[in-house]
């Protein structure tokens, strides 16, 4: 009872010092939200680097990196990572090295000065609507060519089931095919154990760490390359997480 105590007065000290956090960067970030990329987002990131670093240690959650040797310089990648909380997407935003994009739900994008954060840093999709999906990969397309690594969650929501990934989607695969780019898988470790899925309105501090693992060169391949190369990189990923979580 007294951890169950606890861990709901913790989540909300880590909710209320995120908003107040928050609306601290949030001023820099509207005014550059008005510039073209990749000036609005080179500021953007570099801001929300900043953020992550104060925020992150002040919850008991610090993040550390490990792979960053997996960056080729002057390559862009198309990177697939697991997802189980919703403070994945501060610590891989700040976390990727350079440029980068999430793709992100357009409904994120809707919440109230959050909103104008996840436009800048994620390019949006109605999953249920097919014209959104396709500007979608042109947009992401585009960001590649323009020097941004894309980031996706291939299992599309957060993992609330025991199992350290659930099955992922065609489309990170596709886009990495389709781009020619190399596809890098990475893993976000302990995020379940801040958020447990099962638990509610409840967090526990516990330090964060993100790894990059080695790239997937994608040239040659074709879409028939797709499933095998989506059973591939699930199996490294679940791997890598099982041996080290």
């Amino acid at each position: 009872m007294l951890k169950k105590f606890l861990g709901k007065l913790f989540a909300l000290y880590a909710l209320l010092l995120f908003v107040l956090t928050m609306l601290i960067v949030f001023i820099p970030i509207w005014i550059l939200s008005f510039f073209p990329d990749p000036t609005k987002s080179a500021g953007f990131l570099a801001i929300g680097r900043w953020w992550m670093k104060v925020y992150l240690p002040l919850i008991g959650c610090p993040a550390s990196r490990k792979g960053l040797n997996n960056f080729a310089p002057g390559e862009t990648y198309v990177i697939v990572c697991n997802h189980n909380s919703l403070i994945d997407v501060p610590v891989t935003t700040s976390g990727i090295p350079g440029l980068n994009k999430t793709l992100a739900k357009a409904s994120m994008g809707k919440i109230p000065l959050f909103g104008v954060m996840y436009k800048i840093g994620g390019i949006m999709v109605d999953r249920k609507n097919e014209a959104s999906r396709k500007q979608s990969v042109v947009e992401m397309k585009n960001a590649l060519n323009m020097h941004f690594n894309m980031l996706l969650y291939p299992e599309g929501t957060r993992n609330r089931t025991p199992d350290p990934l659930k099955s992922f989607y065609d489309g990170a695969f596709a886009l990495a095919i389709d781009a020619q780019k190399p596809l890098m898988p990475s893993i976000l470790l302990n995020t379940k154990k801040i958020f447990p899925p099962d638990k509610g309105f409840f967090a526990w501090p516990h330090k964060i760490e993100y790894h990059f693992l080695e790239p997937i060169p994608t040239v040659g391949m074709t879409k028939d390359d797709i499933p095998a190369l989506k059973e591939k990189v699930f199996k490294i990923m679940w791997d890598y997480y099982v041996t080290h979580e």
